[in-house]
């Protein structure tokens, strides 16, 4: 019986081990075929560093501002009769926007000014009286001091007359009427923006290091959000003498002549001051550029020794700093040298050393001034 069960047990013991080999040639099997397993390469897009000439230039942010621009308000209460011009229409210099009511100050005007007349007549009497001795010095000076004051009276009615009717200070484009007929303005009460759009500056300002390169009369380039394919060249007209103490730039204006009045007063506006010499730049497409809390980077396309001696294509990070933007391109101050491949599209499902194939035939192309199709 004993003979029996240590039988068992060693046949036991010898289909365990048999099954202990078979899972051991098993796992060295999936082992082997995981260490020479290959990922399918990644496609990317990919495009070469190259050294470009770039304009030597400043770069600020600034804001629109009108030549001339104000919001029109009147210096005396009064009630609106009369609205003279249309919400955004151009009016010319002189012209009459708003009238408010003048009735009380005209019957005012009229008895002064028959005062005035009252008060000519005695001063020409005194004077032929005066001729012939009849009358003092005194009687004289008193009838020539009354007419002056009763001239000044009406005048000052005149004046009051004259402000209570609201004209364009200068031709431009009227805003949105914020009046409306019979209502009662106070004195200094909005009526509507006036604003001069044709020339327009821009202003902005730069760190003092950067006060020796200025001169009046440099090219000043204006872009903006409300027109991303388009560039303003203007002029730079103005250099503030003082700094700003907390911030130690100094202040800068450029007009622009915006014939078109594309350019509204207000309006945000990334600015460059363009100096007279040019700047040897590396340029990479701004696609290429992986942006982190902890710097921007790249991924450099490095060729590696393949099967069939044909060469194949890995990636690598390395981090750089960029500089300017123009279009869609971007200068590289370090990290990078001319001739080198970086991947353009796709960079975002890559890692350190992984295996890409370049297909470039629908990568958009990137230019310096890019104009789409569609915009």
């Amino acid at each position: 019986m004993k003979s029996k069960i240590a039988l068992a047990i060693l046949l036991v013991l010898v289909v365990a081990c048999a099954l202990a080999g078979v899972k051991v040639m098993q796992i060295k099997t999936l082992m082997s075929a995981g260490a020479s397993y290959a990922p399918a390469p990644e496609a990317v897009a990919s495009a070469v560093v190259r050294q470009e000439q770039w304009p030597n230039s400043f770069t600020a942010i600034g804001s629109i501002s009108a030549v001339q621009g104000v919001t029109v308000t009147p210096e005396i209460a009064g009630t609106v009769v009369e609205i003279a011009f249309e919400s955004g229409a151009n009016v010319a210099k002189g012209d009459v926007l708003v009238r408010l009511d003048t009735s009380s100050e005209v019957a005012q005007l009229r008895s002064i000014e028959a005062q005035v007349d009252l008060a000519k007549l005695n001063l020409d009497r005194m004077r032929t009286l005066r001729q012939e001795k009849t009358v003092s010095q005194s009687d004289f000076d008193t009838a020539e001091s009354t007419l002056k004051q009763y001239a000044a009276n009406a005048d000052n009615i005149k004046a009051i007359i004259e402000k209570k009717t609201l004209r364009a200070p200068f031709a431009g484009q009227a805003g949105i009427r914020m009046v409306n007929l019979g209502q009662y303005l106070d004195a200094g009460k909005s009526v509507v923006s006036l604003q001069a759009l044709s020339p327009v500056y821009a202003d902005f300002s730069l760190p003092q290091q950067e006060l020796a390169a200025l001169k009046s009369g440099m090219r000043v380039r204006v872009t903006t959000d409300a027109y991303p394919d388009r560039s303003f060249e203007g002029t730079l007209t103005a250099i503030n003498p003082d700094l700003d103490q907390q911030t130690r730039s100094v202040g800068l204006q450029a007009t622009f002549e915006n014939a078109d009045q594309a350019l509204r007063p207000g309006m945000f506006a990334r600015v460059e001051v363009l100096l007279p010499q040019e700047q040897t730049v590396l340029v990479i497409p701004a696609t290429s550029v992986l942006s982190a809390p902890y710097g921007d980077s790249v991924y450099v396309i490095e060729s590696k020794p393949g099967k069939d001696t044909q060469p194949q294509w890995t990636v690598r990070q390395k981090f750089i700093r960029v500089g300017r933007a123009r279009g869609d391109l971007l200068t590289v101050e370090s990290g990078l040298n001319a001739g080198e491949r970086v991947v353009s599209a796709g960079a975002f499902k890559l890692r350190n050393g992984m295996s890409v194939i370049e297909n470039n035939s629908v990568a958009p192309k990137n230019e310096a001034a890019p104009k789409p199709a569609d915009s």
